[in-house]
């Protein structure tokens, strides 16, 4: 469901990516390692579609990503991708919910559904009592959890988590790792996450590497 041929990028002189490969299978768990300074979260905000190559193409669901217009992107990325980032960047005046909501209505949805769903969501994932609650009164593993039903409020196909359980201790990262395996499970969904937790690759049904700038 993804295909991504020939994706090279630099900044300035600086070599980042130098001509990726990576094939990706619906609902396939992919584990992207490497160093720190390897490549890998250019290379998953490219696939996201938050910075495009400077040479090669990205298909998700045979659709050329980068050949759409900006207004076009935007709106196919806010569909069909689900973004988890290590830090959660959740707005701190809104609630959990509120927080969940956004992507939706950004995508025009009607408010009453939208916040029916992220309910939905937020019970699903075991923080449904927490809903009302704003981030400040969240711990760090109820945070990433609002993040993923954030992810997911506009059932994309493809999340793409960046070092999702960086900031958990080691209970709240073997439950967040889990979670994916649920979600692929009752959902389908395909997960591409970079990280550097080796009990997460571990997991994946597939980890890759990438080695200055290309993957081995």
């Amino acid at each position: 469901m993804l295909r991504a041929t020939g994706i090279q990028k630099s900044y300035g002189q600086l070599k980042v990516l130098k001509g990726v490969e990576l094939s990706v299978e619906r609902g396939e768990i992919v584990a992207i390692v490497g160093a720190s300074g390897a490549g890998k979260s250019t290379l998953l905000h490219i696939l996201g579609t938050l910075d495009s190559p400077d040479s090669g193409k990205v298909y998700i669901d045979n659709k050329d990503v980068f050949s759409q217009s900006s207004k076009e992107l935007a709106a196919f990325r806010n569909k069909s991708i689900g973004f988890v980032f290590q830090f959660h960047n959740l707005l701190p005046e809104f609630t959990a919910v509120e927080n969940v909501i956004i992507p939706g209505l950004i995508g025009g949805k009607e408010e009453k559904a939208v916040k029916q769903r992220a309910a939905e969501l937020l019970e699903m994932l075991g923080i449904g009592l927490r809903k009302d609650h704003k981030p400040s009164e969240l711990s760090g593993g109820e945070h990433q959890r609002v993040a993923i039903s954030r992810a997911l409020i506009n059932a994309p196909d493809l999340i793409l988590a960046d070092e999702p359980s960086g900031n958990l201790d080691s209970k709240n990262a073997l439950e967040l790792h889990n979670l994916f395996f649920q979600l692929r499970k009752e959902l389908n969904q395909t997960f591409i996450i970079v990280t550097h937790n080796n009990d997460l690759s571990a997991m994946a049904d597939r980890r890759v590497e990438i080695r200055d700038g290309q993957m081995l």
